[in-house]
């Protein structure tokens, strides 16, 4: 105990309020103030013999108080691997499943996995430590969607049945397609109002705009409930189209489930627009069926290096025109990928005034062809083989909509696959 005190005793300046449980980790996260004793992964640190100097400081960095002559510290908050299973926030080379998987010859799958695992743990290189990774199975979505994002592999994320029904400067998707795309509802008194949209990314969370969950939109309404299943506004029942056949092609009746908690990104500026992302938790998990179903979180930064003549498609119920009316129907349109060389001076003109940064993309700029005033916190999506990744979140853009040569800009949600992976819980 009087080695573990020497340790811990010149940092007594640092020391928390008796009893506090919530405190930041010395990387940022998010952790608990507990003894030492009850913290695997410093623990594992303090009983390594071969301690580096960067070691001893770490976990003085981490002391938050005492309990008796106990050193307490700030304990990373319990993990979870990409696969949804508990784990412990730990230094990659302290979890030999995951350090092995980047041994060369590693495959881009592994690859994506380890990156998938990080966590604010005590190390720069942390990851979440737990089961290794199973094989992925096509099939069988029902079981295997829970509140954890899907494996792409499965083809149980960004799958729908709208294949071949594109395009589009603002026309109606096909009943099916899209199914992940959610509606807000916001209510202020006895008034129900949808004021943004969203989109299902796992059983239970939905992801959506920080603006939409924090910020002046609360003083219009507080978000209460997501619709799933949605196709015309106008009807509450089931919504049928006609088929080429000469049948009908119709939906199941619109699914509400209550929200259960709304989670703007920590360091959403509202004045700034930067880090425009949150998270919303359902009270209850979404069924998976032919109208309900998650889209893939982005496996890769498509920016960097995007295809010739690279589009997107950016769907939802937001206005349709200069007047800004909303649509009954959902719609969709095609919008060009704009680099940030091309959009950032456009924002930096004295009539916008907005700074862009490296977690923001811009998609759109030709005329009567944008997202728009209702569109925002929905997905900007990107079809990558079989399976649609939703790469950026609706933010803002110019007013009117579809203004030629502005495009408008998005949360680039690659950026924040780590905060999205480590905010979930089963």
């Amino acid at each position: 105990m009087k080695f573990i005190l020497l340790i811990f005793a010149s940092v007594s300046s640092l020391c928390f309020v008796r009893g506090q449980s919530s405190c930041p980790t010395p990387s940022g996260g998010q952790g608990k103030c507990i003894t030492v004793f009850d913290c695997p992964p410093l623990l594992t640190i303090l009983n390594n013999k071969n301690r580096t100097p960067s070691d001893v400081e770490l976990l003085r960095n981490s002391q938050c108080g005492f309990e008796g002559q106990t050193p307490k510290v700030c304990c990373p908050e319990p993990c979870f691997t990409p696969d949804g299973a508990p784990g412990n926030c730990v230094g990659i080379y302290s979890c030999p499943h995951l350090a092995a998987m980047l041994k060369p010859p590693s495959s881009q799958q592994n690859i994506q996995y380890v990156q998938n695992s990080k966590c604010n743990g005590p190390e720069q290189y942390s990851v979440c430590c737990g089961p290794p990774k199973q094989q992925a199975q096509v099939g069988d979505c029902e079981n295997k969607v829970n509140a954890f994002p899907p494996d792409p592999a499965t083809e149980c994320c960004g799958v729908d049945s709208g294949t071949g029904n594109k395009i589009v400067g603002g026309t109606a998707t096909s009943i099916d397609q899209y199914p992940w795309l959610t509606i807000i509802e916001y209510t202020k008194g006895s008034v129900i109002k949808t004021l943004c949209g969203g989109a299902l990314i796992s059983a239970k969370y939905v992801l959506t705009a920080g603006h939409c969950v924090a910020g002046p939109i609360l003083d219009s309404g507080t978000p209460k409930n997501i619709r799933l299943g949605e196709y015309d506004t106008s009807n509450d029942g089931n919504d049928c189209v006609l088929t080429e056949g000469g049948g009908e092609d119709c939906t199941d009746p619109p699914m509400i489930i209550p929200i259960d908690r709304t989670i703007p990104h920590p360091q959403y500026d509202s004045i700034g627009r930067k880090n425009d992302i949150g998270l919303i938790r359902m009270r209850q998990s979404a069924p998976f069926t032919d109208f309900i179903r998650p889209i893939c979180l982005p496996r890769t930064d498509i920016t960097l290096t995007p295809p010739p003549n690279f589009r997107l498609f950016v769907a939802g119920w937001g206005a349709v025109n200069e007047t800004l009316n909303k649509s009954n129907i959902k719609l969709h349109v095609s919008v060009p990928f704009v680099n940030s060389q091309m959009c950032t001076p456009i924002y930096n003109h004295p009539k916008r005034r907005a700074s862009l940064w490296d977690k923001q993309l811009c998609a759109g700029g030709e005329k009567d062809r944008d997202s728009c005033k209702g569109d925002s916190g929905g997905p900007l999506m990107y079809e990558n083989g079989r399976v649609y990744e939703v790469i950026g979140i609706v933010s803002f853009g110019p007013k009117p909509c579809g203004v030629e040569n502005i495009p408008g800009v998005y949360t680039k949600v690659y950026e924040y696959n780590t905060w999205i992976r480590n905010t979930i819980r089963p």
